[in-house]
């Protein structure tokens, strides 16, 4: 009986932990996984720094392989945090916030 309470709260607390990484606040917008590159500029501005890091090999959902473009976008500091965005194949798919120095 502990064991699956410790799971479940285990899992709980993954979960929760998971969501606070998916969404990043632009002002008074909300910038979440899966926002389009433009949606993004409209919602932030332009980033600090833009990376191509290269291309990934991707299947879609009718079995199709693409290449599609790998990008880090970097906002910051905001009170003292730099926040680090990929963007593959022009869709959000990361984030990340680190402490600057």
């Amino acid at each position: 009986m502990k064991r699956r309470v410790l799971f479940g709260l285990s899992l709980l607390l993954a979960l929760g932990t998971a969501q606070a990484s998916s969404t990043l606040r632009c002002n008074s917008n909300l910038v979440s996984l899966d926002d389009t590159t433009n949606e993004v500029l409209a919602k932030c501005g332009e980033p600090v720094s833009r990376s191509d890091l290269g291309y990934r090999e991707v299947v879609d959902q009718y079995h199709q392989r693409n290449e599609v473009l790998v990008e880090e976008w970097i906002y910051g500091p905001r009170n003292g945090m730099y926040q680090f965005l990929r963007f593959e194949g022009n869709r959000l798919r990361n984030i990340k916030s680190k402490r600057g120095n």
